[in-house]
């Protein structure tokens, strides 16, 4: 089975839909070829070498990924994308399922698709879980944020952070976080 990973064309759009690591996964067994744009993971500081080490082929654009049977996205093809994949092609990633136009688009492309935003957040879904996994980035990069604004030369320094799911707390029982 092939399968594509392009390079994200949205605008300030900087992840890529696999690592190296998981391409490797995904190569190991010899059954899959894994396709990947070039340059699809400048932008998150990962060259193409890595992703040939660890057995992808490197394709030259998107385009060249009209074979692939499973298309990877960080985010929903555009306009532009849809027309590239074949028909019958499977696409995950985050595909905004309540616009209906898109989904109306893809369906009309022939493509199946899987909303990674529909998984269900349960224990057992954690693993696959983006919505929780982008909240908590997004966590971080607050009290970095917030440091920064703070106190410039603490953050320079390093800043110890403690993040965990608070709701186990009992109600009327604040917890305050702050910067030592």
């Amino acid at each position: 089975m092939n399968i594509g990973i392009p390079a994200e064309t949205r605008a300030g759009e900087t992840r890529v839909a696999a690592t190296p690591e998981t391409v490797k996964k995904l190569a190991s067994g010899g059954r899959h070829t894994i396709l990947v744009q070039s340059g699809a993971a400048i932008a998150a500081s990962v060259p193409d070498r890595e992703f040939e080490a660890a057995g992808a082929k490197i394709v030259a654009g998107a385009k060249d990924l009209s074979a692939a049977d499973i298309v990877l996205k960080v985010r929903g093809p555009q306009d532009g994308e849809v027309g590239l994949f074949k028909r019958g092609a499977i696409v995950i990633g985050l595909l905004n399922p309540y616009d209906r136009a898109t989904m109306e688009s893809y369906a009309g492309a022939g493509l199946t698709c899987f909303a990674m935003e529909w998984l269900p957040r349960i224990t057992r879904a954690q693993a696959m879980d983006v919505l929780s996994s982008q909240a908590n980035i997004g966590g971080y990069k607050a009290v970095i944020v917030a440091a920064t604004r703070v106190s410039p030369a603490r953050v320079s320094a390093g800043i110890p952070m403690f993040m965990d799911f608070f709701l186990w707390r009992p109600k009327r029982s604040p917890m305050i976080h702050g910067l030592v």
